[in-house]
């Protein structure tokens, strides 16, 4: 997922360098939702594994 959303900012950052300001804003916002949904799931993978050493 953390590809994905890498993949969305580049696309963001080259639609941004070509004048693209709609396809820019909407990639950068996708990039912006699959990094905290990312990191909302990482952070659950982290938790889980703590509550299962215990």
């Amino acid at each position: 997922m953390l590809g994905w959303a890498l993949t969305f900012l580049v696309i963001a950052i080259i639609a941004a360098v070509f004048g693209f300001g709609g396809i820019a804003s909407a990639s950068a916002g996708i990039a912006q939702i699959l990094f905290f949904i990312f990191l909302v799931l990482f952070i659950a993978a982290i938790v889980m594994r703590v509550v299962r050493k215990v």
